[in-house]
């Protein structure tokens, strides 16, 4: 295999295992070996990955802030990491954290997998969490909250690709997988390299096997191995350590993309009480950090203040970096969502009928449907009548899009739930300015009052960039406005949210919400009869069966009979969201000038960065889509844990990347 570490492995849906099943354990037919030894697994995984990795005393001594992460070659059916899970709550501390990372080529299905782990009726509440989170076989990284404090991103995906584009480091690995005899295009010497550079100093190994293979390979990425004593027949497996990792060289083509230096951090200030900040604090407050959100407004008040929104993502026929962001993201909102208290208030997974109104359209949808056939739980062509029947409501498109995991949300009530979070406080206020102090930040307040915090998180939409620190960060305002009607008895609207040029979702509490409207370059968010007109118009043309049926009850549509509301969304120029560590402009513009005369001449000079200081904006109209993840992006890279995205997608996301193809196109 030819693994490139900078490029982004293809989106591809992943084939599922064909297996056989003796009294309970999985055989997999392809590679004619077993997942687990029946009826001792769990004794041989505690033997074999937690002893030989010290995982019980490591555990109970852990006191660092950061969690402590296991990395895995192998998911296959959960038993490693839900054992290592399991021994976690035994042993660690209470004020400990666990982050749990696993490779899988061949993801189960749900319900084989469900089979397969009640095999140990012990660790069935375990098993029933993470089956409930079980996603979709689709290539990336799939984040899974399995408590306030174990995280298990599952990487689908080669496992030698998957490590190489890992944005994170492991302290203990369990290096897994069919035997070597049975999976050879596995164990490569790129698999040891790719751990070798994933570890951090002083990170331990274990693994069954003791095929030359393997002990070769991991002493040339700089492993030193022993043999111990083996579990059951298996006389010796291999257990050992990497004390001095190899440089990461990722960076060589990208140094203005470095991470910025760990600060303290204790008291997080989030500007902003909208989608972007408040999924950005009660992401910090599940880590255990203290989190002030400061907004001028009521949480929810700006652009993320209306009844309901629409949870759902276009994706590009050509798959670019964006759309790996925003597929990642609604697939991880999903569950996110679902996971929340009172989730069923806060939203609901209808599904998105995506139609193809014009010819245009539907040959798009159609070429990307055939250049990648994503699993049917995720998207899936419809031709009518099967669109007006997905919608329980009569459509005249004949060709669309179908997201079973998409739907609506109510996204002030969800602003509002988030901020109501342990550890998190709300207070009322116009930060004015930024200073950065030797112990952290100081706000300062339009009324004179000022705040002191570790870090500071700016999260304010089209004014985030008001402050002297993100003044070059470019926004573009986007005026939008949805309009309301209350539908009379007898009609209900659409089963599922329908997109077209604007969305409908389904009647809450008997009101059809539609629009909105989309006016760039425009701040007022005054209600106006002319957006009005334009939601009916589309309304008209999307659902015109809709239209008919309530003039038909006596209800002609026009602007002064509706309800309606405008907010201001900020985008940026590439219509991708910031998120990361904010830039020093000025730094970046004199350390990287070199590349305005020849875009191959990098030097290896870090990008500067503000201490402590980031932001998420620019989430237009996919926050719903992009901000709960953009909120881990932040809080991982915060909290020194791998991150949700792989390394490219972090740094398509990175404030900075404007600043740097600017600098290009000054050629």
């Amino acid at each position: 295999m030819t693994h490139r570490p900078n490029a982004l492995p293809p989106l591809a849906a992943l084939t599922t295992p064909i297996l056989t099943w003796n009294e309970g354990a999985p055989h997999s037919q392809a590679f004619d070996d077993i997942y687990f030894t029946r009826g001792d697994g769990r004794a041989e995984t505690e033997h074999v990955f937690l002893g030989a990795n010290h995982l019980p005393e490591r555990f109970a001594n852990w006191d660092i802030e950061r969690p402590f992460v296991i990395g895995e070659t192998g998911f296959g059916t959960g038993l490693n990491m839900l054992c290592a899970w399991a021994c976690f709550e035994q042993h660690a501390p209470a004020s400990a954290r666990l982050h749990l990372l696993s490779t899988e080529k061949f993801p189960f299905e749900r319900s084989a997998l469900e089979q397969a782990l009640a095999s140990w009726p012990s660790l069935a509440a375990y098993a029933q969490v993470l089956c409930t989170q079980w996603p979709s076989a689709v290539s990336g990284i799939h984040r899974l909250h399995l408590t306030d404090r174990v995280t298990l991103d599952l990487h689908f995906g080669d496992t030698t690709e998957r490590l190489e584009q890992l944005d994170g480091q492991v302290d203990a690995w369990f290096l897994d997988g069919f035997a070597p005899s049975k999976n050879p295009d596995m164990w490569q010497p790129e698999l040891f390299n790719a751990m070798a550079a994933r570890s951090r100093p002083g990170a331990t190994f274990a693994t069954f096997t003791c095929a030359g293979i393997v002990k070769r390979g991991l002493k040339a990425a700089g492993f030193s191995w022993k043999k111990v004593p083996g579990y059951g027949r298996k006389r010796e497996m291999l257990a050992g350590s990497i004390e001095t990792p190899p440089v990461d060289q990722r960076r060589q083509s990208t140094p203005w993309f470095t991470p910025p230096p760990l600060a303290a951090v204790k008291h997080v200030a989030v500007i902003g009480a909208g989608l972007a900040g408040s999924t950005v604090a009660a992401a910090l407050a599940r880590r255990g950090l203290q989190v002030t959100v400061i907004d001028r407004e009521a949480p929810g008040a700006g652009g993320s203040g209306n009844r309901q929104g629409a949870l759902y993502v276009k994706l590009a026929a050509e798959t670019n970096h964006q759309s790996r962001v925003y597929l990642t993201g609604l697939l991880y909102s999903q569950r996110w969502l679902s996971q929340q208290r009172a989730a069923h208030a806060l939203w609901q997974p209808c599904g998105v009928v995506q139609l193809a109104s014009t010819d245009k359209e539907a040959r798009r949808q159609q070429r990307f449907i055939e250049l990648h056939p994503l699993p049917s739980d995720i998207v899936t062509a419809m031709e009518n009548p099967a669109l007006s029947q997905t919608a329980a409501i009569n459509i005249n498109a004949p060709h669309g899009l179908f997201y079973p995991q998409a739907g609506w949300v109510r996204p002030k009530a969800l602003c509002e739930h988030l901020l109501s979070q342990p550890g998190v406080t709300f207070q009322q206020g116009d930060v004015s300015s930024l200073a950065q102090r030797e112990s952290g930040w100081q706000l300062s307040l339009a009324d004179g009052r000022t705040l002191e915090a570790d870090q500071v998180v700016i999260a304010s939409a089209h004014l985030a960039n008001q402050f002297a620190q993100t003044a070059e960060l470019l926004l573009q305002s986007v005026r939008g406005q949805i309009s309301e009607i209350t539908l009379p008895d007898g009609i209900t609207g659409p089963a599922r949210v329908v997109c077209a040029g604007g969305y409908v979702a389904p009647a809450l509490d008997g009101v059809l919400t539609f629009g909105a409207s989309f006016v760039p370059n425009n701040a007022t968010n005054h209600v106006t009869d002319d957006d009005h007109q334009r939601n009916i118009d589309e309304l008209r043309q999307t659902l015109p069966a809709l239209v008919a049926e309530l003039e038909q009850a006596g209800i002609a549509l026009s602007p002064e009979k509706l309800q309606g509301r405008a907010a201001v969304r900020a985008a940026s120029p590439d219509k991708t969201p910031y998120a990361g560590p904010v830039p020093i402009a000025e730094a970046w513009r004199e350390d990287y000038s070199l590349l305005s005369k020849d875009a191959s001449r990098v030097t290896d000079t870090p990008g500067e960065h503000y201490a402590g200081l980031w932001i998420s904006a620019a989430h237009g109209s996919r926050g719903l889509a992009s901000a709960p993840l953009c909120a881990e992006v932040i809080a991982s890279r915060m909290c020194d844990e791998p991150m949700p995205l792989e390394a490219p997608l972090v740094d398509h996301l990175h404030p900075g990347r404007r600043i740097i193809s600017a600098i290009i196109r000054a050629q």
